[in-house]
């Protein structure tokens, strides 16, 4: 504990494509869409988060609703810059004083990321009062925060599927032994569904539809035992421009699908051939891990688990494995110090 400690506030964040969360006293605090609204005409920020993400679709030309993150990196600057700074000042607890602290953050990035990705995402936050950055690979705060010993001479394979990117790494004694980040997640399982309602059905929809298809019916597998219910979808019919709705299965979204999550799987098949034979030894009996938003798609596991001849476990929270092993991290960084890039 330093003298000055009292005036630094700690917080720990995932910067996600589709949704950004931040905790702060081992609690999450921010758990919020990455979208901003923007006015065009004068460039002000009049919303985030989920405010913002209402507004998707249904702009006037002088709002615009960006995503300042794309695969996982950032996209636009000073969107990303913006978006950080509001989620931070919304923080009551962090804000009670009379001046503003400065903070120490633990940031999570994707494991196929760039020297150039690396230092914009630094400097967002150095922007927004951050004194000390440090980074953190996210399937290694996936794995932390599944509850694995990553320090272990033991191998684990974690696939954390994301909106952005896909990262599939294989870890142990503290370090990522052999991973592959791929562009293939849950944005681009949004954009199958909008192709196929479009070729399939002549119905043209939105963006946040295509999302509620995905959660609603979203499947990997044509064959569940557990069968979500068909749901209604309306859009604009392209032959005659009147509205119109349509009966969608969950096996239809599974055909849309089919062949992003096919990539995914030759990922992972990709990675597992990589691996040192001692640890393919340790991953044989200890599975797969999946985490983050993709992970919770129906059927996955099963589905990976056929492919790669393994037991796979679904975290218990797949969506913030990753900001609470971060967290985790922040409160101990000398412990995590060889994990984390400064």
């Amino acid at each position: 504990m330093g003298l000055f400690d009292f005036m630094i506030g700690e917080i720990a964040m995932d910067l996600g494509t589709a949704n950004t969360l931040i905790i702060y006293n081992g609690k999450i605090v921010v758990d919020s869409p990455s979208i901003v609204a923007r006015d065009i005409r004068n460039g002000k920020i009049i919303a985030v988060g989920k405010e913002a993400s209402l507004m998707q679709g249904k702009t006037h030309e002088n709002i615009k609703t960006v995503r300042p993150l794309k695969d996982g990196v950032i996209a636009d600057f000073d969107a990303s810059e913006k978006m950080i700074s509001w989620f931070i000042k919304n923080i009551p607890e962090l804000n009670k004083g009379f001046f503003s602290r400065a903070l120490r953050m633990v940031v999570c990035i994707p494991s196929g990321i760039t020297a150039v990705e690396m230092r914009a995402v630094k400097e967002s936050c150095e922007r927004v009062n951050g004194k000390e950055v440090y980074l953190i690979h996210e399937p290694m705060a996936a794995a932390i925060g599944i509850g694995l010993d990553v320090m272990q001479p033991k191998g684990n394979i974690i696939v954390d599927i994301g909106g952005g990117t896909t990262e599939i790494a294989v870890i142990a004694l503290g370090g990522i032994v052999c991973d592959k980040s791929i562009k293939i997640a849950g944005d681009v399982f949004t954009s199958d569904v909008l192709y196929y309602m479009r070729t399939h059905h002549n119905l043209y929809i939105g963006e946040a539809t295509a999302e509620r298809i995905k959660i609603d019916v979203g499947a990997a597998l044509e064959e569940l035992e557990d069968a979500p219910d068909d749901i209604t979808v309306r859009g604009r019919d392209l032959l005659t421009g009147k509205p119109k709705e349509v009966k969608i299965s969950y096996k239809e979204i599974a055909r849309a699908i089919d062949k992003s999550i096919q990539r995914i799987e030759d990922a992972i098949m990709v990675t597992l051939s990589l691996t040192p034979p001692e640890l393919a030894a340790d991953i044989y009996n200890t599975g797969l891990y999946l985490a983050g938003g993709g992970a919770m798609l129906r059927g996955l596991d099963k589905r990976i688990s056929q492919k790669t001849d393994l037991p796979v476990y679904i975290a218990e929270d797949p969506l913030r494995a990753v900001v609470i092993g971060t967290g985790v991290v922040l409160k101990d960084i000398p412990k995590y110090k060889m994990l984390l890039i400064k």
